[in-house]
Order: C-alpha cells, then structure tokens, then sequence
C-alpha cells in the first residue's frame, strides 16, 4: 500500500466568505482564530506554502473586548523616520478613533512575516460598524463566544 500526502496548488482552492460580528469577543481570541482561519488551517487540505485560507468580515470591531487594564496601560509605539519622530498611543485612544486598526494590528502580527502572510491579510476585511459592502458574496455567519 502506498500512501501519498497531496498538495494542494493554488488552483485548486476554494475560498469560502465568513463574518464574524466582534462584539463582546476578547481581542486576544478574535485575532488567533481569524489568523489561524486566514492560513487556511482549519481545512484538511492545508498546505504551508499555498494561500489556502477563507476571506474574513470583521463586523463591529469598535465593541471588541480587552481585558485587564490593557485598555488604558497598553501602549504601541512607531517611528515616522524623522530624528526625535517616535510617536505612541494607548489602546483606548486607537479603539475610539481607529477601531478597526486595533484588530488588524492583532490579526496581522499572528500571520508569518512572508509574502505569503502578506498575501493572507489581504482577505481580511474589518469594519468599526455592523455594516460590510461585501452582501453579493452572501457570507456565512461564526460565532465566536
């Protein structure tokens, strides 16, 4: 008996569309489970090196939960490039202007630092209210609890 492991090509994928309404979801387990959806391994036919993952909604990314104090005590930091440019913000002001930055931040430092991570994030799709323009693709709903 011979047994052979397939690999997948990029041809043969099929990309599903999936929302996830982020209201009440801790951030720390939304990013992991979208990162880990985005890779595409949750299919049985997973392969490390093809774009195997599904197109993802984030809905009402500005009620995502943090816990602890990590609303007003996490920082992030960034450099413009200018002498003296480091500039900082905690979570709670990114939350109230930029929410759905917050969790592209979280999903997108759990995907591999590659082309192909790269690749990935670009079926991430987050948006700070309940509406998405993505309807024609007709997406299946996850709860996350």
């Amino acid at each position: 008996m011979m047994f052979m492991t397939d690999s997948q090509k990029p041809a043969d994928v099929k990309k599903d569309w999936i929302v996830v309404d982020a209201t009440d979801v801790s951030l720390g387990r939304l990013a992991s489970v979208m990162a880990f959806r985005l890779r595409g391994k949750h299919k049985a036919s997973f392969t490390p090196h093809v774009d195997g993952g599904d197109n993802i909604i984030i809905i009402n990314a500005e009620k995502v939960r943090l816990t602890g104090h990590k609303l007003h005590n996490h920082t992030f930091y960034w450099h413009t490039g200018y002498p003296g440019g480091i500039k900082s913000e905690v979570a709670k002001d990114t939350l109230e202007r930029h929410p759905e930055r917050l969790v592209e931040r979280a999903v997108k430092r759990m995907l591999p630092r590659t082309k192909l991570g790269r690749q990935q994030f670009k079926n991430l799709h987050v948006y700070a209210g309940a509406e998405h323009p993505h309807g024609a693709q007709k997406p299946t709903e996850i709860k996350l609890s």
